[in-house]
């Protein structure tokens, strides 16, 4: 299972409206940067799952473009104060900023919440609520493709 950070991210993404469904078994997610574009391929059943995103890639577990995109088809229904909330985080800017250490990521996404005015412990619970979806629906991992290289 993905760091809680990627599932942040997933939200973020989805609130940012950088999915976009390209037919039942396609979708492209771009970056928070707007560098790259990932691919997300799902198989006919919808089980298996494929994206080009360095976790996924290189971490082997889900990245948070194949879980945008399930959020996107309806797997979670994430509160639209947490998509709300979560939207026009730069994760990119941060995650490299704190050398991908996604608990500091994530203590500075709180920061920036409640600056905000959101809640964090809500968004803590959308994610873990994601998480256990996640972990109930058990995508299977598909093909390994690699990352695309930024613009």
């Amino acid at each position: 299972m993905p760091p809680l950070a990627k599932l942040y991210e997933a939200m973020g993404a989805v609130g940012d409206r950088r999915v976009e469904l390209v037919d039942s078994q396609h979708a492209s997610v771009k970056s928070s940067d707007g560098s790259r574009t990932y691919q997300v391929e799902l198989s006919e059943d919808g089980r298996e799952i494929s994206s080009n995103d360095n976790a996924s890639y290189w971490q082997g577990y889900l990245g948070y473009p194949a879980i945008a995109v399930m959020i996107v088809r309806g797997l979670f229904h994430p509160p639209a104060d947490v998509v709300e909330a979560l939207s026009g985080v730069p994760w990119k800017e941060l995650n490299t900023h704190f050398r991908n250490d996604y608990d500091r990521t994530l203590e500075e996404v709180d920061r920036r919440v409640v600056i905000n005015g959101f809640d964090p412990a809500i968004i803590r619970a959308a994610a873990a609520a994601l998480l256990s979806a996640l972990e109930q629906y058990a995508p299977l991992r598909g093909a390994r493709t690699r990352p695309p290289r930024a613009k």
